[in-house]
């Protein structure tokens, strides 16, 4: 008789009362204490079904390989051939089980990936469904326009007076209207004589420790590039447009986003803060302009879509009064609109030219428009009579940024070969910065709200001292271009200068300021 586990003949045997089946004492006690089951057949079993057999003392007969020195010899070694082939047999269970385990990660991470772009999605398509119903109301609302005569500012087409060329006949500039522009320009010319320097703004060896103390995503990663910025003027928010296709407004001090415009077919060109009734315009290359209502939650709503250009709109500037705006596009007419309805008052052409505009913006005192071209000409229109009275030539390429400073003397214009300074008491240029070599364009162009410094963006970021006519223009600060793209599009700053906001060809707003500012802001 030998033992059902061992196979060989038990010392102590005991009988299994379910089954039958013999097996060593030893050995079932200890597999029924970790088991609870017979080890051959699998079912229950207990203590109490294991009954020992009494038997005589058994002597093992010796092996007849253990008889002799070469029995023992050989014995040893198929035990130790064995031995060795369950050790190979088990590493190879280790090695396949190692390669399951590693397909099993690699399953794993990535069905992590698919999750991960699957909740973007569904985030993303959230986001729309949301934009979506926010524009339901102003859709409805544009259709009641549309039936009392206008829509987003644009006549309907059956109602609309078209003269001799198949032009649309505008209602004009009114006299109402020029003596507000008129008032507004005394009363800001009035102020500007007794202005001062405020003792808030940043001094020099503050802007020679700026740094970038923050960067931030705005923009979506499939279309990355931030083609223009604005600052609210009492606020301390900042708006970005970009090559997406969206106008983002970002609160500067919380360092979050506020609100992300969407409507735009392409990209948007120029943003601008109207400092009244939270309305907001952006211009897009999508030749229209949108005019924008911001709500107590933060959101903004589409209030006008004017499609009066015929080309990209590429500039936009807002009148001092704060009711009226201008627009510049490269079918080479600028737009005079009212801000409240979205009427275009009027579209200035000029028919010496073909050239389209490529920037624009408002005089201080507001009666002066500076408009760029795209064959590398300045023009200067008396927006009471629409009438180009100066004409600044000399730059070479597209000018891109125009700006006026607060004395109301200077202008600043950027182009592909650098900055011209130009003083408007005398119509001549007074000085000329090139700071990059001849591949590389100057972007943009900015003065502050103080009239005290000046900010160049192109491959870098520049910021002068300004001074007057005579004397020197001394470079305070050199900010590299830390997006890689070596291209900065836009440099705001913001106010009192306490900090500036740059936007490049990546997707990221970047902070310019002091370091310990930049501490407390993250």
């Amino acid at each position: 008789m030998f033992c059902s586990i061992s196979g060989v003949v038990p010392e102590e045997p005991a009988i299994s009362k379910k089954s039958g089946l013999l097996f060593e004492k030893r050995l079932i006690e200890h597999h029924v204490a970790d088991y609870g089951k017979c080890p051959v057949t699998g079912e229950p079993l207990t203590m109490d079904d294991i009954v020992p057999i009494k038997t005589s003392r058994i002597v093992k007969p010796r092996s007849s390989q253990a008889a002799s020195i070469p029995g023992l010899l050989g014995m040893f070694q198929n035990e130790w051939d064995g031995l060795m082939l369950s050790t190979f047999a088990l590493e190879q269970q280790l090695h396949m089980a190692r390669q399951e385990l590693s397909h099993a990660l690699y399953q794993h991470d990535a069905a992590c990936r698919v999750i991960a772009r699957l909740k973007k999605e569904r985030d993303e398509a959230r986001s729309l469904l949301a934009q979506a119903e926010r524009q339901i109301p102003m859709s409805a609302s544009a259709a009641a326009a549309n039936a009392s005569a206008l829509s987003n500012g644009k006549r309907a087409a059956e109602d609309e007076d078209l003269g001799p060329s198949g032009k649309r006949i505008r209602p004009g500039i009114s006299a109402d209207i020029i003596t507000e522009l008129t008032e507004c320009n005394s009363m800001l010319s009035q102020q500007r004589k007794k202005r001062q320097i405020p003792p808030t703004l940043a001094p020099i060896d503050a802007l020679e420790r700026y740094t970038q103390i923050s960067s931030h995503p705005l923009h979506k990663t499939s279309k990355p590039g931030i083609l223009s910025a604005d600052i609210h003027p009492s606020k301390d928010i900042i708006a970005t447009g970009g090559a997406d296709t969206n106008a983002v407004i970002f609160d500067h001090a919380s360092g979050q986003i506020l609100s992300t415009l969407s409507g735009h077919s392409k990209k948007v060109t120029s943003v601008k803060f109207v400092p009244r009734d939270e309305l907001f315009v952006t211009g897009s290359a999508d030749k229209t302009v949108r005019v924008w209502q911001g709500s107590e939650n933060g959101n903004y709503n589409c209030r006008h879509i004017l499609k009066d250009h015929t080309a990209e709109v590429q500039a936009v500037t807002i009148h001092a009064t704060h009711n009226y705006f201008v627009t510049a596009s490269l079918d080479n007419t600028w737009c005079f609109y009212d801000l409240s309805s979205g009427l275009c008052l009027t579209q200035v052409g000029d028919a010496s030219g073909s050239e389209g505009y490529m920037s624009a913006a408002f005089h201080p005192d507001g009666l002066i428009l500076g408009t760029g071209t795209s064959e590398a000409l300045v023009r200067i229109w008396d927006v009471k009579s629409q009438s180009n009275v100066a004409k600044f030539d000399g730059h070479v390429g597209p000018v891109t940024a125009i700006s006026f400073s607060e004395n109301g003397y200077f202008l600043a214009t950027a182009a592909h070969d650098g900055v011209k300074l130009w003083d408007l008491r005398k119509l001549r240029n007074f000085r000329t910065f090139t700071p990059y070599d001849s591949n590389t364009p100057t972007n943009a162009v900015e003065f502050d709200h103080s009239g005290s410094y000046l900010a160049i963006a192109g491959s870098d970021i520049r910021v002068y001292q300004v001074a007057n006519v005579k004397s020197d223009w001394n470079i305070v600060k050199t900010f590299p271009d830390l997006s890689g793209t070596g291209k900065a599009t836009c440099v705001k700053f913001g106010l009192d200068a306490k900090y500036m906001a740059v936007g490049s060809l990546d997707r990221n707003l970047r902070i310019f300021g002091l370091p310990e500012e930049g501490a407390e802001e993250s």
